[in-house]
């Protein structure tokens, strides 16, 4: 596959702009230098009005911003070194997260002495001693059963983010919703000490320590005009852009609304010199990354926001870099109407009927997919380092990884007719995004359904009727190399390190067509990159799990080689709980929690391990289950 990586190298050199142009005094976050690359930002509000309004009206159709659609993106978990633990906290496990020492946003979290959790918008404090609920909070007064949210917890302070309406997907096309980051304290009886509403949709989060990065996606404030009856669509986009050209710079510029403990409101707007653009960008889409220090709370700076002229809807995260991706998106072309009446001479343009111009119609983007990172090893505000391109799309956060000066990017490119694909591991430079190297031909006609890379090796599965497990070894960013390859029925769709030399897959069997049949766990020996191979696999037929797709679902416990995942099957759902050795995986049993009656087995989200007990978690509640014998210890319920 040929790869196309235009490193559009940028980085925030935040000027200090003219009392016009800022609504704040804060320091802009600190200019990062990159030898001879060019840093891009606007010089000022005119720039940046002109600049937006330029790129938005190339990009604007008869239909606003809409005229292309989401692709909905569908480490270990050892014990917690939490600074706060007392020293009787038994050993427990962490929820699941990519990298080491940087958490993610759960439904649930736990120091080993509480389990926090957050269903229906409300959030609970479990003793881990007594197993039972302590405190609880309600956090929203109109969202009714399933509203969608995670927490962050550090020390006593929680910071619960709510999605509002957006409770599918963290995508960067989701519909406008009611985005909160709600800051909570746990020490004696949980309150709320401040809620921040920032313009757009959460698109995810990382803590590093304390302080959390949240980054959200907006789009222009922009009221289109409504179409007149019988307009042509060459009228109706016209129209549409000429709404764009009149649109003044706060269009733009995302907003940020504080309500403290009191009820005191504070509003304010990202200013102009806190925001940055690539190269290549389409005005039609701002990324705001938001800055909070748990111990902290808000302080006079707010969340000290920067914002980025750029589309983003995949998150990943280092204890140095902050990377937030855009994969390419489903193009739904409008058919243009044949108009076979003679030409009128030009007119003066009306309100009511604005002149068609001469501008490019938007057309079909490449697929590509687009790579910003922010550098995030210094308190405050990130800096806008660098973005990227590279052609293909992202599967999810696993295809991303950095290390050791190097980021490596796993993307799949179908043809245009769809009939053809191939998956390639791109290799480019940390500070620029430039390309370093890169290796394709990956599962020609297939597609990837999961990556892991760990150290300098990297695994990749793709899938359409068997499954190749490709071993990578990525030594030399400039020459990453295929070492192994492994074919079997099915796929693994999560990857995760099990003990030195092993590999854990979780996926569907599928029959030597390709037709799947029930969730597979597979061991694998890769010990040896150029002779991957499988050991040991269990099979529960016409099964699946959200594991397969969320990876905070899978827990497992290198101590012990427990592992947990859950698991529906026809009318019940459960947690499969096994145990997972260097020869083989076997089954303990199932955890079940009780049905509400007359209603379905509640499906169980997530599992943890604390002290000797597994606590799995529902919406309908908590259950402590004994790690060997699996028998129940205690049921808290949350109705």
């Amino acid at each position: 596959m040929n790869t196309l990586i235009r490193a559009a190298a940028t980085a925030a050199a935040l000027a200090t702009m003219t009392a016009a142009c800022t609504s704040s005094s804060r320091t802009p976050p600190q200019k990062v230098s990159l030898g001879s690359v060019r840093l891009v930002s606007y010089s000022s509000c005119d720039d940046l009005l002109s600049g937006l309004r330029e790129r938005a009206a190339r990009n604007v159709t008869a239909y606003g911003f809409g005229g292309v659609m989401p692709f909905a993106a569908m480490e270990d978990s050892s014990r917690s070194f939490t600074p706060n633990a007392k020293a009787n906290t038994p050993e427990h496990s962490t929820t699941n997260v990519h990298e080491a020492g940087v958490d993610e946003p759960d439904m649930v979290k736990t120091d080993g002495n509480r389990v926090i959790t957050v269903t229906d918008g409300t959030l609970r404090v479990i003793d881990a001693a007594t197993r039972k609920i302590t405190a609880s909070v309600k956090l929203t007064d109109n969202d009714g059963p399933g509203a969608s949210a995670d927490l962050l917890v550090s020390g006593d302070r929680a910071l619960v983010l709510m999605r509002g309406g957006d409770i599918m997907y963290k995508t960067a096309f989701a519909p406008p919703s009611d985005t909160r980051y709600i800051l909570v304290d746990l020490a004696d009886k949980p309150k709320v000490l401040s809620t921040i509403r920032p313009q757009g949709s959460y698109v995810d989060a990382r803590m590093v320590g304390s302080t959390v990065r949240l980054v959200t996606r907006s789009q222009p404030d922009l009221t289109f005009p409504q179409p007149e009856e019988g307009m042509s669509e060459e009228r109706l986009r016209a129209a549409n852009e000429a709404a764009v050209r009149r649109a003044p710079a706060e269009t733009w510029l995302p907003k940020i609304e504080i309500t403290d403990a009191s009820g005191a409101v504070k509003k304010s707007t990202v200013p102009c010199e806190r925001v940055s653009h690539p190269a290549d960008y389409t005005g039609t889409s701002m990324l705001t990354v938001h800055t909070l220090d748990l111990t902290q709370g808000v302080t006079s700076a707010g969340t000290d926001p920067i914002s980025l002229a750029a589309d983003g809807d995949i998150v990943y995260g280092t204890g140095e870099s902050l990377y937030v991706a855009s994969n390419p998106r489903w193009w739904m072309p409008s058919p243009r109407p044949v108009d076979d009446t003679p030409a009128a001479p030009a007119e003066e343009p009306t309100p009511e009927e604005p002149a068609v111009t001469e501008s490019a119609q938007p057309t079909a983007p490449p697929e590509e997919t687009e790579i910003h990172r922010f550098g995030i090893d210094k308190p405050g505000a990130p800096s806008y380092i660098a973005s990227g391109k590279v052609k293909g799309r992202l599967l999810n956060q696993y295809s991303l990884s950095e290390y050791e000066g190097h980021l490596r990017v796993a993307t799949t490119l179908t043809s245009e007719d769809g009939r053809s694909s191939s998956s390639t591991v791109h290799v480019l430079k940390a500070d620029t995004l430039a390309k370093t190297g890169e290796v394709g031909g990956l599962g020609q006609g297939e597609r990837i359904y999961s990556v892991r890379f760990i150290g300098s090796v990297g695994y990749c599965v793709t899938f359409k009727q068997v499954d190749p497990l490709y071993t990578l070894d990525l030594r030399d960013p400039a020459a990453p190399k295929v070492t192994g390859e492994l074919k079997i029925t099915g796929y693994s769709a999560y990857l995760h390190p099990g003990s030195e030399g092993r590999l854990i897959g979780i996926g569907q069997e599928a029959s030597e067509k390709g037709r799947t049949l029930g969730t597979q766990i597979s061991l694998f020996d890769v010990s040896d990159p150029a002779s991957p191979r499988r050991l040991s696999q269990f099979f529960q037929k016409e099964s699946g799990s959200t594991a397969e797709w969320d990876s905070h679902a899978f827990l497992y416990w290198p101590k012990t080689g427990l592992s947990v995942i859950p698991l529906f099957q026809n009318e019940t759902s459960g947690a499969l709980v096994l145990k997972i050795e260097d020869a083989g995986v076997s089954k303990l049993g199932m955890i079940k929690h009780p049905a509400p009656k007359g209603q379905y087995q509640p499906g169980i989200q997530r599992s943890m391990i604390i002290g000797d007990g597994i606590w799995t978690i529902s919406y309908e509640g908590v259950q402590v289950n004994d790690a060997t014998s699996l028998s129940e210890q205690a049921w808290i319920p949350f109705r």
